[in-house]
């Protein structure tokens, strides 16, 4: 799981999971555009402008396909929250060193940092878990919901207004939520599985919700490290509730392909936020939503409920009308 950082908590958006930006790497790049004749300055604008625009849905799509991952490989959750996490904790390590940025990652990420460490591993412990036992669909649509239920945890604990539209933006998610979660008692053989799952998924959104909030408290606390620390903290006790050693070797490649691309999902939206406004991030972001349903239905023929179907656009319109009082 990543978090979408933004600005605001109000319009942060989801899965898992976004990261704060690298402030001193933007205000350099910010003197060098000073420096230019105003028609380089709107090129390069625009050429960085394409580059995020590409990387945030590059990354809502890699991030959409958390689901496959997690259903085809037939390993238990706990070999695959364990494996995943080796891998990615050592993709994001050597990104770390390449970007030379080791001491603000890990060494300076601070309480603040070690708590979204702690609350991002329990939210991808319950993520991945979720999708074993509900459908793709209901997991995402669920997931949708954390930019919102974020405006409500930061109008408790930082005081922040809650304007009109994110109040029904919040209403509408809610409503959205419940008749998704609706859809898994219909069927008396599988609903309580169905329903645990959906669970899970919210306690995974709750999980998302609180770290953007804490990013939006404590903004110059680092992404990356904390991530990656997320994952390696999840490690003994995939040991200790799972078989993780005993992992067949034909799911390791999978596994490390589920690591590599978790990685580049998180490096590309932490790049491609710097550079573009983070409204336009937020709403490219919540591409994950109907991408992942959709690659659900092409590849594993999992159709959603009607019920997901409509609760999902519920959803959907809450998280883009709560966006019209959003200021870059």
């Amino acid at each position: 799981m990543t978090t979408k950082h933004t600005p605001k908590a109000t319009v942060s958006i989801s899965p898992s999971p976004s990261y704060p930006s690298d402030t001193k790497a933007s205000s350099t790049e910010a003197g060098n555009i000073k420096e230019k004749d105003p028609q380089k300055q709107d090129q390069d604008n625009i050429a960085r402008n394409k580059r995020g625009i590409i990387l945030v849905i590059l990354s809502a799509t890699l991030f959409s396909m958390a689901g496959i991952f997690t259903k085809t490989i037939q390993a238990e959750t706990w070999s695959i929250i364990a494996w995943r996490g080796i891998f990615a904790a050592i993709l994001l390590f050597i990104w770390i060193i390449y970007k030379r940025n080791f001491i603000h990652s890990f060494l300076r990420m601070g309480t603040s940092g070690i708590a979204v460490a702690i609350i991002g591993a329990l939210g991808t412990a319950a993520f991945l878990s979720a999708f074993k036992l509900t459908s793709v669909a209901n997991v995402s649509l669920i997931y949708a919901a954390a930019p919102l239920l974020a405006a409500i945890i930061a109008w408790i604990w930082l005081k922040e207004k809650i304007t009109k539209p994110v109040a029904w933006g919040c209403f509408g998610a809610i409503s959205g939520v419940l008749i998704v979660v609706s859809g898994s008692l219909g069927n008396l053989n599988q609903s309580s599985l169905n329903l645990e799952g959906d669970m899970l998924a919210l306690g995974m959104t709750f999980s998302l919700a609180l770290i953007m909030v804490i990013y939006r408290r404590y903004p110059s606390t680092p992404s990356a490290g904390p991530t990656a620390l997320s994952a390696l903290l999840l490690i003994p006790a995939c040991f200790y509730m799972g078989t993780p050693q005993d992992i067949a070797l034909s799911e390791i490649l999978p596994l490390a392909l589920f690591g590599l691309l978790f990685s580049i999902a998180a490096i590309s939206l932490t790049e491609g936020a710097k550079l573009i406004a983070s409204g336009r991030a937020a709403l490219l972001s919540s591409l994950e939503t109907p991408i992942a349903p959709l690659l659900a239905w092409l590849i594993l023929y999992e159709l959603p409920t009607l019920q997901a179907i409509i609760g999902g656009i519920v959803i959907m319109i809450a998280v883009i009308y709560s966006q019209r009082t959003h200021c870059p």
